[in-house]
């Protein structure tokens, strides 16, 4: 069944524990753009009507080998996702040709 375009935002907080915010884009993703501010530290987000989410390195010191171990594993996610979404619509594509 599809839906339309939502943000959906929880927060969950437990005696003990650290905060732990969760965001799900679905489809609403107005713009992914990755820049380096003035300071020389990059940045990375995705805007939405209702959110932003911002993601960027350790702290504002330099930039660390954990930093870039989970900028690669981004740039690894967002090609799976690309590539999946890529396949997915020529399978659609293709259903409705085969449908016509």
């Amino acid at each position: 069944m599809a839906q339309g375009p939502c943000t959906h935002v929880s927060m969950s907080i437990d005696p003990g524990q650290h905060p732990r915010i969760g965001i799900s884009f679905c489809a609403s993703i107005n713009r992914a753009r990755a820049r380096v501010l003035e300071s020389g530290r990059p940045y990375l987000v995705l805007e939405s009507d209702e959110a932003d989410v911002t993601v960027s390195t350790t702290g504002a010191g330099p930039i660390t080998a954990e930093d870039l171990d989970i900028a690669r594993q981004i740039f690894n996610a967002a090609a799976r996702y690309l590539a999946d979404c890529e396949r997915i619509h020529a399978e659609q594509a293709q259903a409705c040709d085969s449908a016509a």
